[in-house]
């Protein structure tokens, strides 16, 4: 009898259980003995900022009778940008993961995705396959299941084998030493054939799957492994359902990286629940 998978609608608001590893990492929402009316709830912020990367819609377009005025809502994120509040809760999703499912190191894999970016501004720059419009890159490293494990956000004019080993050094939580019963596999495409890339992957102890420029793929009953990449492509799919993701609308890069690790933590929320 087939296991039935459990399912999760799109995030709209917290879940309890979401809420539970984010709310400790906000700190008070009003220092104690401040007099003035009482702050917005911090949950409701959340959500606010959630609504605003699901939709892609501007600050000042939120709607104010669900959240708050949207000049609020953008003061309490750039507060929590730079207190790393959304780079820890990605820290901490994937903790919960390992603990709850198990991150699978075995095999990863890598790739970068563009898109464009109309206001132009930090780690960006002319796209090559969008007429030389102004662009951006992200580099992503993901487990088997496709969780995040590392960002790099450059210019969509830098080539991926710039920040490929930037990308391995990047992974927000320790990656375990490899042993013989954990290997750690990396499957590349051929965009990172260069001596260099593949010296440093190797001193990092992966066993490396690249196919190299020029050469044929082998026949299918010659394949030692089944492909693996496109877990990555997958992963920058489920990104760009984000539309704050799929169009990027912020010129400081820290403020396009909390939004990135936002999507992360509710993308590794649903792996654990559909993993449950």
């Amino acid at each position: 009898m087939a296991t039935k998978t459990a399912t999760l609608g799109t995030i709209w608001h917290t879940p309890d259980a979401l809420w539970a590893h984010i709310g400790p990492l906000l700190g008070p929402e009003k220092a104690a003995g401040t007099v003035g009316r009482p702050p917005h709830p911090a949950r409701l912020i959340f959500d606010a900022i959630i609504y605003v990367l699901r939709t892609g819609c501007q600050w000042q377009a939120l709607p104010r009778e669900a959240y708050a005025p949207g000049s609020t809502v953008h003061g309490r994120f750039r507060k929590w940008v730079a207190a790393g509040v959304f780079e820890r809760a990605w820290q901490v999703l994937l903790e919960h993961y390992d603990e709850e499912v198990g991150i699978d190191w075995k095999w990863q894999t890598m790739d970068g995705a563009m898109t464009k970016a109309p206001l132009g501004g930090e780690t960006t720059g002319p796209n090559p396959t969008d007429r030389g419009k102004k662009g951006t890159k992200r580099s992503i490293l993901t487990d088997r299941r496709g969780a995040p494990l590392s960002i790099v956000t450059t210019g969509a004019n830098t080539h991926d084998k710039t920040v490929a080993l930037q990308t391995l050094d990047g992974i927000v939580i320790p990656r375990p030493s490899k042993v013989v019963y954990r290997l750690h596999h990396l499957c590349l495409d051929k965009g990172y054939d260069y001596d260099d890339v593949v010296e440093g992957v190797l001193e990092r102890d992966y066993i490396l799957h690249l196919r190299r420029r020029g050469e044929e793929d082998p026949p299918e009953d010659q394949k030692k492994y089944p492909p693996r990449r496109w877990v990555v492509e997958r992963t920058h799919a489920w990104h760009n359902k984000f539309r704050r993701l799929l169009v990027r609308w912020e010129r400081k890069d820290a403020h396009y990286q909390a939004m990135l690790q936002l999507a992360s933590v509710l993308i590794i929320f649903r792996l654990i629940v559909t993993a449950s």
